[in-house]
This record gives C-alpha cells, sequence and structure tokens, in this order.
C-alpha cells in the first residue's frame, strides 16, 4: 500500500475566487513520477496557459530531480502537458480569452491507479478587500470554534 500524495496550492483558495474545477492528467517522463511519489513537487507558484494549438500547459510547477536519475533527469521546471476533454478544454479556453479569467492548479495528487493527477480550478483574482474578507472570516471561524469548545 502507498502512502497518499496530495499536494496543495494553498494560496490559490486565498488570491483567487474559484468558479469551476476540472481534474486534468499529467504527461509525465520516469523520473517526474518518481519523484512526485517521494512528495518532492510544488504547485505555489504554478499556472495554467493555452498554446496556440489549444493545449492546456502546466507553467512553473517544480518537480525535484529524482534522487537516484542519472543523465536522463527531468528539468525541474519544465512546462508540462495537461489532458483534459476536447469539450473542456474548449470551453476553459473560450473562457480565459473571452472573460478574462486563470487557470491555477489547486491539488496534485495521484489516484488509485497510480496516475498522477492535477485538480485545476477556473479562477477570478480576488482583490484586497475580498482577501481582508476572507483574513476577517477565518479569524472570526476559529474563534466561535473556541468559544464552542469551551462550552461543550
Amino acid at each position: 500500500m502507498q502512502k497518499k500524495i496530495n499536494i496543495l496550492n494553498k494560496k490559490a483558495r486565498f488570491e483567487y475566487e474559484i468558479l469551476d474545477k476540472y481534474t486534468a492528467g499529467i504527461v509525465l517522463t520516469g523520473t517526474e513520477i518518481k519523484s512526485i511519489r517521494n512528495s518532492k513537487a510544488s504547485i505555489a507558484e504554478s499556472f495554467c496557459e493555452f498554446n496556440d494549438r489549444g493545449e492546456l500547459f502546466v507553467v512553473n510547477m517544480t518537480i525535484e530531480e529524482y534522487a537516484y536519475g542519472n543523465y536522463i533527469n527531468h528539468k525541474p521546471k519544465a512546462t508540462r502537458k495537461l489532458l483534459l476533454n476536447k469539450r473542456e478544454l474548449k470551453k476553459l479556453e473560450k473562457e480565459v480569452k473571452n472573460v478574462g479569467l486563470t487557470i491555477v492548479p489547486l491539488r496534485l495528487f495521484i489516484n488509485d491507479k497510480g496516475f498522477a493527477k492535477l485538480d485545476i480550478g477556473l479562477a477570478k483574482g480576488k482583490k484586497l478587500y475580498d482577501k481582508r474578507d476572507t483574513i476577517k472570516d477565518r479569524d472570526n471561524k476559529r474563534n466561535l470554534d473556541r468559544i464552542k469548545k469551551n462550552f461543550s
């Protein structure tokens, strides 16, 4: 039994308002999947963009080099292709071009079959006052939980 790999982008939900979520496969090489299985990956500063042929790529995703890899080791910050249905790709591309939304990675995980998957979200950037509201709501929830715990 493998341990669960679940690499999160914690900043994404603070910086962006997530409108829609998709699960996409990633095209990886052998040493990249081995590094992900060792939890040596980060999606904190990454984002997704379309190329001129309508394919979706994740940019700036860091996968550390595999420790036991030799001269065929991968580049840590390479752009990697995402795999989605054609219908989903068309819808996402239309939203990004017309409405001005962005696509951000939310979670990198390995599914039951052993494939690396990336949860991506169609997102709209938050304004400064929205971020303040998020912080205030988080603090209020924490205080409320603390009060409930004392009365229980």
